[in-house]
């Protein structure tokens, strides 16, 4: 019985969280999570590789491969032009249901997902050393919320205001299986991963080291 009510249950517990953001733990199951690492795989060896973009000259920590739409630092292209030109793949049918019914677990309202088409997915992979600091979302046209899903290694997530980079903020330890969703007020938050606990990745998650971020948007682009 303590191992079905211990503290890592209590640990798990939704926060508090501002206005438009919403966190819901192991919202993916095992098998979902695997069938996700499983087309990572096949990303990263599509038409553009994943890569490290560059921030004013420096390599970001993480690395990323994109999908609808190539970001670099401040801009979305079709074609990657800061890697090898080729046109990025496109956005997956599957990944649109999935965002949709993201917005549904969060709301709890069947019909939250019925406008919402994201374009773009920007698939971060994080090792033991990657950091992100903290930033705002707002290269997209759209305001439309932003949904995130991890899958691997335990991160800390770091999710503030929309005024600054510091305090007030919180700190969420977010896992394999996780779903974090901001819009509304809570849309142009900053937020950051100051750390990534190395060997916290479930058994038969299909990733054995590291950490997968999938961030979903809507850019407000066209073509």
């Amino acid at each position: 019985m303590s191992t079905l009510f211990g503290d890592d249950m209590l640990d798990r517990a939704a926060p508090e969280l501002p206005e438009g953001a919403h966190f819901v733990p192991s919202w993916l199951t095992l098998e979902q999570q695997r069938w996700i690492v499983a087309r990572f795989h096949e990303w990263t060896k599509g038409p553009v590789p994943i890569r490290a973009a560059k921030v004013r000259g420096h390599e970001m920590s993480v690395r990323t491969v994109c999908l609808g739409w190539h970001w670099r630092p401040y801009e979305y292209t079709r074609e990657a032009v800061d890697v090898n030109g080729n046109r990025v793949l496109d956005f997956p049918d599957w990944m649109v249901r999935l965002g949709r019914k993201a917005l549904v677990a969060t709301s709890g309202d069947p019909h939250a997902g019925d406008d919402y088409t994201p374009d773009t997915a920007l698939v971060n992979y994080y090792d033991d050393t990657a950091r992100m600091g903290m930033h705002q979302d707002k290269d997209e046209r759209a305001r439309a919320p932003v949904v995130s899903l991890s899958i691997g290694d335990t991160c800390r997530f770091r999710f503030g205001n929309t005024e600054t980079r510091g305090r007030p903020y919180q700190d969420i330890d977010l896992a394999s299986g996780d779903l974090f969703v901001f819009g509304g007020p809570s849309r142009l938050a900053y937020h950051g991963i100051p750390k990534v606990y190395p060997g916290t990745a479930p058994a038969g998650c299909g990733l054995e080291t590291g950490r997968i971020n999938i961030t979903m948007r809507v850019t407000g682009l066209d073509g």
